[in-house]
């Protein structure tokens, strides 16, 4: 690789690096937040939030990685134009094509990092994300554990308490089971103790009264008692915490075996289909951002004004590249031999990217143009 390669490389991976650690960052802050109150406020640890927080990253970093490589290709290629080094590489005879070869170089890089994250990272973490969010909405301890809320724990179910004591003594309970549809009971009780039985939970109400009412004969039962005991695991949901899923299979596992998977996920094979090559696309969506943003600065030149015009117009460019991707989704899905149209973006992408380098490399054929007109 020649010193020009290697210059332009390494202040491209460095501020690369930056922005993708500032926008991480943004990101991170802003969904930290909501995890963070929604964790907590359900009693879980600190730990917990680490956990999450950490299982998140990789699918974080994979939305951050084209808009980093696209900022750093133009905050390079402006700043080596207005420092005039651009222009002294272009007077010593370096085609648009001999500069851009460093910036694809660069590409590469951010499409192999790209890679690993969506081949292999992301849906890894993902697996043991669904996993452990199962996990954790069966810690009906955790659910409960809200004073003066009415909760709902499943689908027809009610349960609040006025207070908790720090004991963990439960304050003025009130369970309110509708899941049979002919019979409703509803439970208060002065005090309760939430118990852990083996796997499960138990309910214990002290000095509390129960309404059972029969719907079809339009009875209500009532009686009072001095304990009861009421197991509360039922009111979890019942999910399968090794349902499996497309998007947590890493991407050797969806080479092959289109039909075994669909009937395994209940997916449709035009599921798998966009699942499979997005991964694809996505790491040559990251070349096409970064040649965007060098191509679109390089035709704009040296201006005393800047270079806002340029970095609008080829964010915009980017923009619209990847909102093509976003209509062709449901069409893949429909139907899986149409698995080609996932690559249509990065292909437009790149045809732009080669009519601006054409362009600046045949400066004078447009001008013989213009004066033949």
């Amino acid at each position: 690789m020649a010193r020009l390669d290697r210059y332009m490389l390494s202040q491209l991976l460095l501020l690369f690096g930056f922005f993708a650690l500032v926008l991480v960052a943004l990101f991170w802050i802003n969904r930290a937040v909501v995890l963070f109150d929604r964790l907590i406020g359900d009693g879980q640890s600190a730990l917990v939030f680490l956990e999450f927080t950490a299982l998140g990253l990789p699918k974080l970093i994979t939305t951050v990685l084209p808009i980093a490589a696209f900022a750093g290709a133009v905050y390079v290629t402006n700043r080596m134009s207005s420092e005039s080094e651009m222009t002294v590489l272009q007077s010593t005879g370096s085609s648009p094509w001999r500069l851009a070869r460093p910036v694809f170089v660069f590409g590469l890089c951010v499409a192999a990092m790209m890679s690993v994250l969506s081949h292999f990272l992301v849906p890894m973490a993902q697996a043991q994300l669904n996993q452990r969010e199962t996990e954790i909405s069966q810690n009906v301890t955790a659910s409960l554990l809200r004073e003066g809320q009415f909760l709902h724990p499943t689908e027809n179910v009610t349960f609040y308490t006025r207070l908790i004591d720090a004991d963990g003594v439960l304050r003025d309970v009130f369970l309110s089971d509708r899941r049979d549809a002919l019979e409703g009971v509803i439970y208060t009780a002065a005090q309760a103790y939430l118990v852990r039985n083996g796997p499960g939970t138990t309910l214990i109400m002290v000095d509390g009264l129960a309404q059972r009412l029969n719907k079809a004969e339009k009875r209500l039962a009532t009686a009072t008692f001095r304990d009861f005991s009421f197991d509360i695991s039922a009111l979890v949901n019942e999910t399968e915490g090794g349902v499996l899923s497309v998007p947590n299979l890493i991407t050797p596992q969806l080479m092959s075996n289109w039909d075994r998977i669909a009937a395994r996920t209940g997916d449709s094979t035009g599921i798998i289909a966009e699942e499979l090559h997005s991964r694809f696309a996505q790491s040559l969506f990251c070349i096409v951002a970064a040649m965007v943003g060098f191509a679109t600065l390089l035709m704009g030149g040296f201006s005393r004004f800047g270079v806002w015009r340029e970095v609008a117009i080829a964010f915009a460019a980017l923009i619209a590249v990847d909102g093509i991707r976003g209509t062709l989704v449901n069409t893949v899905r429909s139907d899986a031999s149409l698995w080609v149209l996932m690559y249509v973006p990065s292909a437009i992408g790149a045809l732009l990217v080669l009519g601006m380098l054409w362009h600046l490399s045949h400066p004078a054929w447009f001008r013989r143009r213009r004066v033949a007109a």
